[in-house]
């Protein structure tokens, strides 16, 4: 779900005391690069770390621009109260340039160690929760002496005030099913960090946030989500592992896919804060043109099964090996579908995108067609043939619905790890009566992986000279037949699925 909040893109830096300055600069440089939001981890039980609030205070004094924020800040340690009065009088200050980050308290020994409360995780979650209402009270001007009796927090007509300069929001960092829930309930944004919340554990951590918002009476949408990232501009794909094209691809699906719009990059290298900037710029546009083409084609549009205007390719008519591979026999299908079912434009435009990117695999394989063509002229030698195919989309270790080398990565939204990571098990959850479906084409992902070693060993085979032309001819034709047999068994079942669960 996309909840349309306004991107935002920020920098998580360490608070390294033996080199304040450095910290200081990497602050200015991510404002100097044009990025929004700098943070900073709370940890006040650790001397090797700066306090954070006195920090922020340094930071937002040699900035003009950027905003501060704590990821996040160690409540049990930070009375409700004072953290509360702490923010307001930074952000009144800054003239509006402070956000919370507030966390339960994730080592509660140190805590205890540190003359803090000592608390179960349970007692920190309650502690939490009464803290975000004793904060917001803080806040409001007006309304008399704030009285709020609690098993951990007891205010009884304390003052009001000082109020912030603008409407600061609290973002939780939470994982768990108890804190998702308090984040949907009393927060404004959710901070988890990708090194504990992976790309394929976010809609399930997004769904619980959604419906503890609407138990409350809130809208979803309110609460915005936000990713601590890590990540490497090197690499041969995974999720943050590549040059900035991939990370502009993951992130804009990130936003329209899963509703996140906040992205804070943990890294104390300036030329990665320089680069991700870059990212930023990338994924801003990328973004806005998607939502653009949404405004477009917001009116639903009559589309009958009979009509449905998305068509599956269908496999070859003539077979060109006679060998086979995947026995098509077994294959299952998905349910019936609803005759109707109407969907907009912008629906099955996701299914035509599934269909779009399979016609570059075909391209591909037309590619391969030549190139052993050429080999067999004497246009080509067996040695570049080989090095091209082994760069090519579908040579890759985990063919999956979205295994595109670098190439092809700005035709499609996310690279393969990702959709790999996410759209299979996103289906799964979504409609379980396709989960043998998405069983079975993973399988065949194994099996077209094999076929396509058996062109790399023909190519060897040909170059040592155990191995002739025609044998390289006869394991191209098997990957013929196998892999448009696959594609067109992927777009039969999922294209429809693809509209209807409003998966990309």
């Amino acid at each position: 779900m996309d909840y349309g909040h306004e991107l935002v893109f920020g920098t998580f830096l360490t608070p390294a005391v033996d080199n304040p300055a450095r910290v200081i600069a990497l602050a200015q440089l991510t404002e100097q690069v044009g990025l929004d939001l700098v943070t900073f981890q709370d940890h006040p039980y650790q001397p090797r770390l700066m306090d954070a609030w006195t920090l922020m205070s340094a930071v937002a004094a040699q900035t003009q621009r950027v905003k501060v924020a704590t990821n996040v800040a160690n409540l049990p340690l930070r009375h409700p109260v004072v953290l509360a009065r702490s923010v307001a009088t930074l952000d009144l200050i800054t003239g509006g340039r402070v956000e919370l980050g507030l966390g339960a308290g994730g080592f509660l020994d140190a805590v205890a160690a540190n003359a803090g409360p000592e608390l179960t995780t349970g007692q920190s979650i309650s502690a939490l929760e009464e803290a975000i209402a004793i904060i917001r009270e803080v806040w409001t001007p007006t309304g008399g002496g704030i009285r709020l009796p609690g098993k951990h927090y007891s205010v009884s007509g304390a003052k009001r005030g000082p109020q912030p300069a603008h409407d600061v929001e609290i973002w939780l960092g939470a994982y768990k099913p108890r804190m998702l829930a308090v984040t949907g309930r009393l927060a404004d944004g959710w901070l988890p960090s990708s090194a504990y919340a992976g790309p394929d554990q976010l809609a399930a951590m997004n769904k619980l946030i959604d419906e503890a918002a609407v138990e409350a009476g809130r809208d979803p949408a309110s609460v915005r989500r936000l990713y601590n990232l890590s990540g490497r501009f090197a690499g041969n794909g995974g999720f943050l592992q590549g040059p900035e094209e991939l990370w502009i691809d993951q992130l804009a699906e990130l936003t329209l896919g899963e509703g996140m719009s906040t992205y804070i990059l943990g890294s104390d290298d300036p030329d990665d804060i320089r680069r991700f900037a870059e990212v930023a710029a990338g994924v801003r546009e990328a973004v806005s043109a998607a939502r653009a083409g949404e405004v477009v084609a917001a009116a639903p549009v009559a589309q009958t099964v009979g009509g449905f205007s998305v068509m599956p390719t269908p496999p070859p008519a003539v077979r060109r090996s006679a060998v086979q591979v995947l026995d098509e026999s077994e294959r299952p299908t998905g349910p019936a579908l609803d005759p109707e079912r109407t969907y907009t434009p912008y629906q099955l435009s996701s299914g035509q995108h599934l269909i779009d990117v399979h016609d570059h695999l075909r391209a591909e394989l037309e590619q391969i067609r030549d190139l052993v063509e050429q080999v067999a002229a004497g246009s080509l030698g067996v040695g570049a043939a080989r090095s091209h195919i082994n760069t090519m989309t579908m040579r890759q270790n985990n063919w999956t619905l979205g295994t595109y080398c670098e190439s092809y990565c700005r035709l499609v939204t996310t690279h393969h790890s990702l959709e790999d990571a996410s759209l299979f098990p996103h289906i799964r959850r979504a409609d379980p009566a396709l989960v043998p479906v998405v069983d079975r084409l993973q399988e065949e992902h194994h099996i077209i992986h094999d076929v396509l070693e058996g062109v790399d060993k023909a190519l060897v085979a040909l170059v040592d000279g155990s191995g002739t032309i025609d044998g390289l001819r006869a394991a191209v034709d098997l990957l013929d037949d196998t892999l448009l047999s696959h594609l067109s068994y992927e777009e039969r079942e999922l294209v429809e699925p693809l509209a209807r669960l409003g998966v990309i």
